[in-house]
């Protein structure tokens, strides 16, 4: 099981009261010794601060300091999103405390051909028809185009609803016909999932193999890997069933089939799978919640931590 699947976000008490959802009545998030109150109109819960690995905090959530405080002893991470969970706003710490996937993220992308290498296993997890070995960078990006274009012609067929190409125009939502409008609102869904995980997990946003330049380019990455799997198939379906309340129905759609098909647990599998590509089991890579430090000396070698490795020789100089 992933890190994000194996730690609570809630507790069972309090997921059955609220439904499992965020909704927007006002709740307060306090503190009790080292429990966190959840209180709202229904009356107060206590959570054992021990059992939560990520409070993800919906409209309406207010959070004093010392819940935060208790939050920040335990390790837990806290996510501030929106309703439902859909999109992510902002978040502090890593559900993991080791440090193995971002080092292995920089490593990858700081060296061009493992760069290449990744968006090529990108390109295979999306399209795994098709062999990308020794495709150039510009071979990849018009591949991928004519892809996803054919995605939408074949969706289009499916649903029986006219396409004229995809039009987005920044800020403007309602500028693009009902199934340009459900395609954009699952992308944003999908980025705002994309981008809970990543930083769960650790990972820097901003170091992308196939985006490059923003600081959301990995998160990007990740959320593409999904498009014509669910996110574009989702959109026409919720286009074809009516035109009324666009954007609302796909979210709520998208968020019913991320727990379906279980999108993260297998987002943590594939961005490990990408990172970490000589341990498919990940054998190799520390205990998520244990702390381990080591200290880098030549050669590549890490040693322990805690311990002088001066000499005497070395003192006399000081």
């Amino acid at each position: 099981m992933s890190a994000v699947q194996e730690r609570s976000s809630l507790s069972s008490s309090h997921r059955a009261r609220t439904g499992g959802t965020t909704s927007t009545r006002r709740r307060t998030t306090h503190r009790d010794a080292d429990a966190i109150t959840a209180e709202d109109a229904e009356g107060t819960t206590h959570i054992p601060s021990a059992t939560i690995g990520t409070l993800l905090l919906g409209p309406g959530t207010r959070i004093t300091h010392q819940a935060m405080s208790v939050l920040g002893e335990t390790g837990a991470c806290v996510a501030w999103v929106g309703e439902h969970g859909v999109c992510y706003y902002a978040g502090g710490r890593a559900l993991s405390r080791s440090a193995a996937l971002l080092e292995a993220q920089a490593t990858q992308w700081a060296n061009v051909r493992s760069r290449i290498a990744v968006a090529r296993a990108m390109y295979r997890l999306r399209f795994p028809d098709e062999d990308p070995a020794g495709l150039t960078r510009h071979e990849l990006l018009g591949r991928e185009g004519t892809r996803v274009r054919n995605c939408y012609r074949a969706q289009a067929a499916r649903t029986g609803l006219p396409w004229n190409g995809r039009h987005y125009t920044p800020g403007d939502f309602t500028s693009g016909d009902p199934v340009n409008q459900a395609i954009t609102a699952a992308a944003q869904c999908m980025y705002g999932v994309a981008h809970a995980v990543v930083a769960s997990l650790g990972c820097s946003p901003g170091l992308g193999f196939v985006h490059s330049g923003h600081e959301l380019s990995f998160v990007l990455d990740i959320a593409d890997l999904y498009k014509t799997d669910i996110g574009i198939p989702l959109a026409f379906d919720v286009a074809a069933e009516s035109e009324e309340d666009i954007g609302s129905r796909t979210r709520r759609a998208l968020r019913d089939r991320i727990n379906e098909t279980r999108l993260l647990e297998r987002c943590v599998r594939d961005i490990k799978d990408l990172l970490l590509p000589d341990s498919p089991e990940h054998a190799s890579e520390p205990e998520e919640n244990t702390d381990r430090v080591t200290l880098q000396s030549d050669r590549g070698l890490n040693v322990s931590s805690g311990v002088n490795y001066g000499t005497e020789d070395e003192a006399a100089l000081w």
